[in-house]
């Protein structure tokens, strides 16, 4: 359900409260940690809906830390085949480095800030962004919102090829604290 459109500089913003895999866009960004592990939250829904292939292509392209495992640090992102999913890739975007760790605010916004760098990258126009960091990450709906908001707003401002993004959330606190943002945040 699509709860409110917001345009900045030509960019199209929609609040979307539902289900992130069932949207059409041509990259879903995955809120990961920086082993590519998809368990739970966001990423457990898109690996059960788009198949382990997402898992495994994410994990075969990251770049390998010291002991030749794949390892993406937070403030990069890799993307990945979107496999049964309607969009075009899924953006795996770590806010964490181990599973299930607390992350912080600058780690969400510096997910955010890699989010659109892939997505620039791979020439996409339209991405869904989940609320990163709020789950096991620990960050408040409220502060997440304005980090991911304020970094969409900066990135648009330097110049993008995007056309739509989609903040999304199955949680209807979140989807009004995207709201929030999009009405008061500045870049």
């Amino acid at each position: 359900m699509v709860a409110v459109e917001y345009e900045y500089r030509g960019l199209m913003i929609k609040t979307f409260l539902g289900d992130i895999t069932k949207l059409e866009v041509d990259a879903i960004v995955n809120a990961a940690n920086s082993h590519l592990w998809m368990g739970g939250g966001v990423a457990g829904a898109i690996k059960r809906a788009g198949g382990v292939e997402i898992e495994e292509d994410a994990r075969r392209r990251a770049p390998k830390n010291e002991k030749g495992e794949p390892f993406v640090p937070v403030g990069q992102a890799v993307a990945s085949t979107a496999g049964r999913l309607r969009a075009k890739y899924v953006i795996h975007a770590p806010t964490m480095e181990e599973p299930g760790m607390t992350t912080t605010p600058k780690k969400v916004e510096m997910a955010m800030e890699a989010t659109l760098r892939c997505a620039e990258e791979l020439g996409v126009e339209s991405i869904a962004v989940p609320a990163l960091g709020t789950g096991v990450g620990g960050v408040s709906k409220d502060e997440a919102a304005r980090r991911i908001v304020r970094a969409l707003f900066r990135h648009v401002d330097s110049g993008t090829k995007l056309k739509k993004v989609i903040l999304c959330d199955i949680n209807e606190g979140q989807i009004k604290a995207f709201e929030e943002a999009l009405s008061t945040v500045k870049p």
